[in-house]
């Protein structure tokens, strides 16, 4: 017995991802990693041309491109993300578009 957390392979699960992503009509599929009472983790793949609409932002939170190329955008910002980036998620609305098949790895502090 392990006394250490469970290790997931991130690009192997991305690569499952986003296989069942393109299967999906909306182009998206997700798996939550990491929950606690102070974060989440989750790999979030999106097929090329999916879209998470513009939404609010939590109160902290990173975004980092595992695979693909993605754009995170404001009403009048927008970062073009490429595999090993990591962002700061803005505090203002924001929303994400895949330019590529891309995965990507949301983690929310819930604090």
């Amino acid at each position: 017995m392990s006394d250490h957390p469970s290790v997931t392979q991130v690009d192997e699960l991305a690569k499952e991802l986003l296989d069942d992503a393109r299967q999906q009509h909306t182009k998206r599929a997700s798996r939550t990693l990491v929950t606690g009472t102070s974060q989440r983790v989750t790999l979030i793949a999106l097929a090329e041309g999916a879209e998470l609409a513009e939404h609010g932002a939590p109160s902290a939170a990173t975004l980092y491109v595992v695979v693909g190329r993605v754009r995170l955008h404001t009403h009048d910002k927008e970062w073009a993300l490429d595999p090993g980036q990591l962002v700061t998620i803005p505090p203002q609305r924001h929303g994400l578009t895949a330019d590529t098949d891309a995965a990507v790895l949301l983690t929310v502090a819930l604090r």
